[in-house]
């Protein structure tokens, strides 16, 4: 299927690589395999998108260290480690570090195909959501200086009046801006641009109306 995930496989065992490739193409997916983290490195550019199955222990680049590099390019493909010497401390390490899940080696073809679907699900779900924020972003980039004033302020919950006074302009400009606001932003509604700029992280970056009123 165009566009499906891949699984990548990557493990310095041979026999282990092959009967996991087995058990994921009877399940439908497309697998790809690297017997070393540097390969998988290497071939990483044109990879296809997807899940990655990654064994802690590989001469030269271990797993952990792979996610650690993967984390350094920005590269979120979700990771489920693999390991046949699992201890908490490493498990505790992987998952903090962004790791899906951490199986111990061997596991059920029952337990490992669950893994997946759920870190794909995850992972789609968590790419659904930023693309809606860049989406958010490049929105609000449209807007002119002035026009991320009034946007700001009015998200803030200030009135057209408040606003006019704290850009020493008048109220009826202040509402022209606020239309050309929510029409840029395509929006028809104040709860939708409050929406946005909790979204993009607006409203946490500004001081609240009570801090400034303390100040």
């Amino acid at each position: 299927m165009p566009g499906a995930p891949v699984i990548h496989i990557v493990d310095d065992d041979a026999s282990y690589r092959a009967a996991i490739s087995r058990v994921l193409n009877a399940s439908g997916y497309e697998v790809a395999g690297y017997e070393s983290a540097i390969g998988f490195l290497r071939a990483l550019e044109n990879a296809k998108p997807g899940c990655i199955l990654l064994d802690v222990r590989m001469p030269d680049l271990g797993g952990l260290q792979l996610q650690e590099e993967l984390a350094n390019l920005s590269h979120r493909w979700p990771i489920i480690f693999m390991t046949g010497h699992g201890d908490i401390p490493t498990s505790v390490r992987a998952i903090k570090a962004g790791a899906e899940d951490f199986l111990s080696k061997p596991m059920s073809s029952e337990i490992l195909l669950e893994a997946i679907e759920s870190a794909l699900a995850h992972y789609a779900a968590t790419k659904r959501s930023q693309d809606q924020v860049s989406s958010f972003k490049s929105l609000i980039a449209t807007l002119t200086p002035r026009e991320a004033e009034v946007f700001a302020l009015m998200v803030r919950g200030k009135l057209n009046k408040q606003t006019a006074h704290a850009l020493g302009t008048s109220e009826r400009t202040v509402k022209a801006h606020r239309h050309m606001v929510m029409q840029k932003l395509r929006i028809q509604s104040f709860a939708e641009a409050v929406a946005i700029a909790e979204r993009v992280g607006l409203l946490t970056s500004l001081p609240s109306p009570d801090t400034e009123r303390a100040s």
